[in-house]
């Protein structure tokens, strides 16, 4: 009898695995504006519309880096499987002749994050105004790697600062940053705070886990710009009763940019347990904190 229980479990097992990896996924090309292009990725023969929208702004200092690189494909393809409508976006490389170092003037690199912000929001009007694009509008989660997490930090929480609020605003239901930072989290407050995914490694040399300069850079530096990081994003979130997930690993540095791309369960959790099945509200305010290696 046990025996074959055990052989039943088995075959459960291979079949649950067999089909997630085997679940068909359609994949768009659009152009967005002007020759900045999106993938949308979407499972094929799915109730799209009741799904939620992941959108990917993929990493490289705004100098490099593209939206359908080897990890972000691998990414979106397996986030679609798992159930969700998928888009990586392309967006203006303004640091490709001046990359983002301690030498490149703070107000250009106040700059980079607004471009990259009217990129993004550019693209998010763009996709909710595609009616044969089938997803849920009122479940839209950003998701970001290094440049592309301070991107969409910037747009979902800085909308109240003057550099930002031209761009249009869309409703978002939650956010993901890896090895992401933001120039002000004092500007997180209760009408633009939504749940938040950060995965970070704790001594990134280039993107501060609490609070630190840009690059670690010298105050006497023409790049000098502070920023906060996830730890300080964070707080300001549980002061606010805002649910937010802070996974990090202790000796980790910025490759989190690149390995939270595998970290495709921990995602799963987070939009699933706060942001689909609302178990988690700002009256029964939730964190996590998750210990990577």
């Amino acid at each position: 009898m046990m025996r074959t229980l055990l052989f039943i479990i088995l075959i459960l097992y291979s079949f649950s695995g067999y089909t997630q990896d085997t679940i068909e996924v359609n994949k768009l090309t659009l152009t967005y504006r002007d020759t900045l292009q999106l993938d949308f990725y979407s499972p094929k023969n799915a109730q799209q519309a009741e799904m939620p929208l992941l959108l990917l702004m993929h990493g490289g200092g705004f100098a490099m880096g593209k939206r359908d690189g080897n990890l972000e494909s691998r990414f979106c393809t397996e986030m679609a499987q798992k159930g969700y409508t998928v888009a990586s976006i392309s967006y203006r490389l303004t640091r490709l002749n001046d990359p983002l170092s301690c030498d490149c003037a703070t107000d250009k690199k106040v700059k980079t994050f607004v471009d990259g912000a009217e990129d993004l929001a550019d693209a998010l009007v763009f996709l909710s105004n595609q009616q044969h694009l089938a997803f849920d509008r009122n479940k839209i989660i950003l998701a970001g790697s290094s440049a592309g997490a301070e991107t969409v930090l910037h747009l979902a929480y800085m909308n109240d600062d003057y550099r930002f609020k031209h761009i249009n605003a869309v409703k978002i239901a939650g956010l993901i940053s890896f090895s992401g930072a933001m120039m002000n989290a004092s500007y997180i407050n209760e009408s633009n705070a939504v749940p938040a995914l950060f995965i970070h490694g704790k001594k990134d040399p280039l993107v501060p886990y609490g609070t630190g300069a840009h690059h670690f850079c010298s105050v006497e530096k023409a790049g000098y710009l502070m920023l906060d990081g996830p730890k300080t994003m964070a707080e300001k979130l549980k002061k606010l009763s805002v649910s937010y997930y802070l996974a990090y690993d202790p000796e980790g540095d910025h490759d989190w940019a690149n390995k939270a791309y595998q970290e495709t369960e921990i995602i799963h959790a987070f939009i699933d347990d706060i942001i689909l099945e609302k178990k988690v509200s700002n009256a029964s305010f939730k964190s996590k904190k998750i210990k990577l290696k």
